[in-house]
This record gives structure tokens, C-alpha cells and sequence, in this order.
């Protein structure tokens, strides 16, 4: 080798000229892809593809999707990115039948509100008109007209007072089942009880009880229906002890024909 002669790694070593510029590609496409991401983000958020196109509700039950939507007061022509999920929810909840609400938009261009309700324990009965009653106690406006009551029973010949708010206290004690298991409650009171119901069941059984104790003995009502002959239809009598008895077969007949 001549003196003073200087020779390049990279000729005495090919491959690391290669393996370089495989680095330097790699590098090129990597920013390359993120530049037309970052692109294609600004277009996406520019344009009407990430305006709201559909609103899904989830977890109610007694409240219509359509009236959470507006209650809601999203618009259409706004981006779901540019949505006040916390005023949304806020907005929401001033419906009273409303415990809690969600709002949490959805790639590329939905919203999804997530609500919890109060249950309504009761329906009362107030001049043809029936006023939800929730699980907290308060009573509601009556229900517009063309919707029914539904998942609870309908309270008949109560007003404000104790009479109702004993009975209320009762019915939130009983298991779901049961309660939904009650069609109508009629205040029925007596000389010797002031808190005397007659319930009328979905099963076609009526019941003889007491408010007082209303909770510890519709408890075993199941069992009660259990033991007796499902075409006997009569009163369960629940207001001391229990006992059954059948309607006269008058009765039955003019019940069948009507």
C-alpha cells in the first residue's frame, strides 16, 4: 500500500453504505406516512366527515331515545369533536326521571350517551291520568297523552299524605319481580284499618293486605301462587294471616264472559 494513500471504510466495506442508506429510506417513509396522517387529520376535522351523523342512546328504559336526543341539543352540523360532552350531560339530567348521563363521542362521527334512571316504584291515578311516582319519592308530571304505564303498578284513591308515602316505603322493599307482578293499587280503607289495599295481580289474583306490613308478606308471595291451582282464580287474603279464598263461581263465569 502506497503511503499517505487513505481508503474509505465504506469501499473496504460495502455493506455499511447499504445498510445506511436502507436507514436513511426507512426514515424517509416513516415521516412521510406521518406527514400524510397529520394531513389527512387536519382534512378530517375540517370537513363535514366528522360532523355528527348518528346519536346512540343506551340504558333507558322508561325515557324514548328521541327524547334524550333532544334533550341532548346536539346539532348536526357541528363536529362531534366540538361537542360540550359535560353541558350535553348536564342538559340531559334536567329531566327529572334522569339519575346520571354520559356523553363520549365515537370515531368517525357518532355520539354515544350512556343514561341512568330513576325507577318509577308507581303510577298514580289522578283524574284519568297517571303521574309517575320514582324510587326517591317525587312525583312527577302526568304522562303525556298516548303513553301508558308500564313496569309498575297504578296506584287508585291515593292522595298525598301518609297513607301513600307508608306504601311507597313498602313497595320500594319488595323485589322487582314482585312489585312488576302488581297490576293496580286500590286505597281501600276500613274502620278498624286506615291503611287497608286491595291489589289486583297480573296473574289474576287479588290481595287483601295491610301497607303496614305489606313488604314482609308479599315477600312470600310466589310461594303463596305456588301451592294454589292456577285456574282458581280467588283472594289472598294477607292482612293477619294468609289465607285463600276462591271467587263464587258467579263471579268467575261473569269475569270469563267479560
Amino acid at each position: 500500500m502506497e503511503k499517505g494513500k487513505i481508503v474509505s471504510i465504506e469501499d473496504r466495506i460495502p455493506k455499511l453504505k447499504q445498510i445506511r442508506k436502507s436507514k436513511a429510506n426507512r426514515r424517509l417513509v416513516l415521516l412521510l406516512s406521518l406527514f400524510f396522517i397529520l394531513v389527512a387529520c387536519v382534512l378530517y376535522f375540517l370537513s363535514p366527515l366528522s360532523y355528527v351523523k348518528s346519536i346512540k342512546v343506551e340504558g333507558n328504559q322508561y325515557i324514548t331515545s328521541k327524547q334524550i336526543v333532544k334533550l341532548s341539543n346536539i346539532k348536526k352540523d357541528r363536529s362531534i369533536w366540538k361537542v360540550d360532552t359535560g353541558e350535553t350531560a348536564a342538559n340531559i339530567k334536567k329531566n327529572p326521571d334522569i339519575k346520571s348521563a354520559s356523553v363520549v363521542p365515537v370515531f368517525p362521527n357518532s355520539v354515544k350517551i350512556t343514561v341512568s334512571e330513576h325507577t318509577r316504584i308507581a303510577y298514580l291515578s289522578m283524574n284519568g291520568k297517571f303521574a309517575p311516582i320514582l324510587e326517591n319519592g317525587d312525583i312527577l308530571k302526568e304522562l303525556e297523552s298516548g303513553e301508558n304505564p308500564v313496569f309498575a303498578p297504578v296506584l287508585i284513591g291515593f292522595k298525598e299524605g301518609k297513607a301513600l308515602k307508608l306504601l311507597l316505603e313498602e313497595l320500594d322493599k319488595l323485589p322487582v319481580a314482585i312489585q312488576n307482578a302488581i297490576s293496580e293499587i286500590h286505597h281501600d280503607p276500613t274502620k278498624t284499618d286506615k291503611y287497608h289495599i286491595v291489589m289486583y295481580m297480573n296473574d289474576g289474583f287479588e290481595v287483601s293486605a295491610t301497607s303496614r306490613t305489606l313488604s314482609e308478606k308479599m315477600i312470600h308471595y310466589p310461594s303463596i301462587i305456588s301451592q294454589l291451582d292456577p285456574e282458581v282464580k280467588g283472594v289472598i287474603d294477607l292482612e293477619v294471616g294468609s289465607y285463600f279464598k276462591a271467587f263464587d263461581e258467579s263471579e268467575q263465569k261473569e269475569d270469563e264472559s267479560e
